[in-house]
C-alpha cells in the first residue's frame, strides 16, 4: 500500500475518473486539502466506487417500515452512489412509512430517539438541510447540538479531524455533516467509530436531497422506472445533480443533463447509465416527465460565467418551456431559488411545482437516516 500525502485518492466517475488518480485538491474545486499526515489516502483506497451494476426492473415501493441495519458502516449515510438499490429502496419505505405516522400524529414518534444526541456540524452556509435535520431529530425526541465553523476550534486553528475526534469522544449517536471539501465525510468516517451522515461535500455529493427528491416522485409518479428527467443549470459544480443521477440511473430512469458548455461537461456521462447532454433548454425538456432546476453556484465560481439576464435568456424555466414536456410534468428546484435567474415565477408557483413538497418530505427522509443512524433495531 502506497501513501500518499498531501493528496486525495479518486476512484470512480464522480469526479471524471476512470482509474484511480492522485488528484491535489483546492477549496475552489471541491477537493480536500492538506498537508498534513491526517489528509493522506492510501492509493488502494477505492474512494468512492465505480460505475453501479445496470439497473434491474424496479419493484414497486413497499409501505414495510424496514428497521436499519446495525453495523456501523451501513448506519451511516455518506453517498448514494455507494448504496445498491435495495438500501436505498429501504430509506424510502422508512421515509414514507414515518410521514404517515406524522400525518396520524403519532405520540410514539417523540421517543423513537429519545435519549439520544445529534451533532449538526455545518462548515458551510445552510439554512433548510440544518434546520431539517434538526426538526426530524426532535420530531423524534433526540437532543441536537449544532457548531458552525465559524468561532468553533477550527477557526483557532485545529485540524478537521482533531475536532471530530475531540467531539467523537463525547460520545454522540451521531454526527451530520456539511464541508465545502468533496470527500471530507468518507475520509472523517475511516477515524470515527460514530455513524456520520453527509449533509453535502463540495461539489461531491448530497445524499439526502437525492432521496427526498425521489420520494416526491415516486408520490406522483409512482416508479422512476422509465421516467425521463432533466436536469438543468449549473451541473458542473452540483452535489445534488450528482447525487440525483446517482440515484435516477440506478432506478431505471433517462436522465438529460442541460446546461451552458462551461457548466456541463461530457465527463458526466459516466455517472450512469441513460444520461444525455444537450446545451438546448427545449431539447431539454421536451417530453420530459420532470425538469429539476438547478440554482447557479457562484460560491464556487471564481467569477461569474454568465450575467443574470444573459443566463435566463438560455436556461431560465418558463411556462412556454413547461407546455413542451409531458402534461403532467413536476418542476422541482433543491432550492433557495433564484426568481428570474433559474425559473420564472410562473413556473414557481405554478400547479406543476413540487418544490415545498420537497422541503416537506426532507424531515421524513431525514428522520429515516437519523433512525438509521441511531437505532440498532427500529420498532415496527
Amino acid at each position: 500500500m502506497d501513501d500518499v500525502v498531501g493528496v486525495v485518492v479518486r476512484r470512480g466517475p464522480a469526479f471524471g475518473h476512470d482509474s484511480p488518480k492522485a488528484y491535489r485538491g483546492t477549496r475552489g474545486d471541491g477537493g480536500l486539502v492538506g498537508t498534513e499526515n491526517h489528509f493522506a489516502r492510501p492509493a488502494d483506497s477505492g474512494y468512492p466506487i465505480g460505475l453501479a451494476d445496470p439497473p434491474a426492473p424496479l419493484n414497486p415501493i413497499s409501505l414495510s417500515p424496514g428497521p436499519p441495519p446495525a453495523r456501523l458502516a451501513e448506519r451511516s449515510l455518506l453517498g448514494i452512489e455507494e448504496l445498491s438499490r435495495e438500501q436505498i429502496q429501504s430509506l424510502l419505505d422508512r421515509s414514507i412509512y414515518l410521514k404517515s405516522r406524522r400525518a396520524q400524529q403519532d405520540p410514539q414518534l417523540v421517543s423513537e430517539l429519545a435519549g439520544k444526541t445529534i451533532v449538526n456540524l455545518f462548515f458551510e452556509a445552510s439554512t433548510r438541510t440544518r434546520t431539517s435535520f434538526e426538526i426530524a431529530a426532535k420530531r423524534l425526541g433526540a437532543h441536537t447540538v449544532s457548531i458552525q465553523e465559524q468561532g468553533s476550534s477550527l477557526s483557532k486553528g485545529e485540524s478537521l479531524v482533531d475536532t471530530l475526534n475531540t467531539l467523537a469522544a463525547m460520545q454522540p449517536d451521531a454526527i451530520v455533516m456539511r464541508h465545502a471539501a468533496s470527500g471530507a465525510p468518507h475520509f472523517l468516517s475511516r477515524f470515527l467509530a460514530r455513524p456520520i451522515i453527509n449533509a453535502g461535500d463540495g461539489r461531491h455529493e448530497h445524499p439526502t436531497q437525492a432521496l427526498l427528491d425521489a420520494m416526491t416522485i415516486l408520490e406522483r409518479k409512482k416508479t422512476l422506472e422509465g421516467l425521463k428527467v432533466a436536469i438543468i443549470g449549473d451541473i458542473a459544480h452540483s452535489r445534488v445533480a450528482r447525487s440525483n443521477i446517482h440515484l435516477l440511473t440506478k432506478f431505471g430512469s433517462f436522465v438529460t443533463l442541460c446546461g451552458p458548455a462551461t457548466m456541463v461537461s461530457g465527463s458526466l456521462r459516466s455517472l450512469g447509465p441513460n444520461i444525455t447532454l444537450t446545451y438546448d433548454m427545449k431539447e431539454a425538456v421536451q417530453d420530459a416527465d420532470v425538469v429539476m432546476m438547478l440554482r447557479v453556484q457562484l460560491e464556487r465560481q471564481a467569477k461569474p460565467i454568465f450575467p443574470k439576464n444573459e443566463y435566463f435568456q438560455y436556461y431560465g424555466l418558463e411556462i412556454e418551456h413547461l407546455q413542451l414536456a409531458k402534461p403532467e410534468a413536476l418542476v422541482m428546484h433543491p432550492g433557495p431559488i433564484n426568481r428570474g435567474r433559474e425559473l420564472s415565477n410562473e413556473v414557481a408557483d405554478s400547479k406543476s411545482s413540487v418544490i415545498l413538497n420537497q422541503v416537506e418530505n426532507g424531515l421524513s427522509v431525514r428522520m429515516a437516516v437519523l433512525e438509521r443512524a441511531c437505532v440498532a433495531e427500529a420498532a415496527a
